[in-house]
């Protein structure tokens, strides 16, 4: 049962995550941020990873604080459900074609953070308008924080790349798409060696 459940609370935010690495891809989404609903939403879909996330922060700042806290109960979460990480196929790789846009992830679950992520993002926020005439926009530049914080509390190296692109949604949203499959791919039992820790140092810490 590779399932977790972690909350993290500090004077900027409150965050609570379960995740499922075994799933179905099933989400159950409150987090104040639409964009980072619909990247989470998209991460689990792909992932097969069935995610709950409840979040709140102080967005009155600005949103840097809350996506990069995702990031790290996130991380943090996959590192408590992999335990001692035996049986897993340890490393992942996607390119994800997304119409005009092409990226690239690549992870392996080695005990080791480290985080390469060249998206070519503009940093010009996305600007949307709610159902209600309400204007807002994201911060692009903090998806970046967002992986950084996954990865170095999943104790993984992860490469995020962009290929080519021209959207800046597209661009993040292929990132998330290929990373998720990437670490579905790193996180599954391999049948030919599921008593097998994947490191002739017979342990991943």
């Amino acid at each position: 049962m590779r399932k977790t459940q972690i909350e993290r609370n500090t004077k900027e935010t409150g965050i609570s995550i379960s995740l499922d690495l075994d799933g179905q891809g099933e989400a159950k989404l409150d987090i104040p941020i639409g964009f980072m609903t619909h990247m989470l939403n998209t991460f689990a879909k792909h992932g097969l990873f069935d995610l709950e996330i409840h979040a709140s922060g102080d967005l009155e700042v600005d949103q840097h604080h809350l996506v990069e806290d995702m990031g790290i109960v996130l991380g943090q979460c996959f590192t408590k459900a992999l335990g001692e990480k035996r049986g897993i196929r340890r490393v992942g790789s996607c390119l994800y074609p997304m119409d005009e846009t092409l990226a690239r992830a690549a992870v392996d679950l080695s005990g080791r953070p480290f985080l390469v992520f060249e998206a070519g993002l503009s940093t010009a926020p996305l600007v949307f308008k709610s159902p209600g005439g309400t204007e807002g926009s994201f911060q692009t530049d903090v998806i970046e924080d967002f992986w950084q914080g996954f990865a170095t509390n999943a104790c993984c190296a992860l490469h995020l790349e962009i290929i080519r692109g021209r959207s800046d949604h597209h661009k993040i949203e292929a990132l998330f798409k290929a990373a998720a499959r990437a670490l579905r791919d790193a996180c599954e039992i391999d049948r030919r060696a599921p008593d097998f820790i994947p490191s002739t140092k017979g342990a991943i810490a």
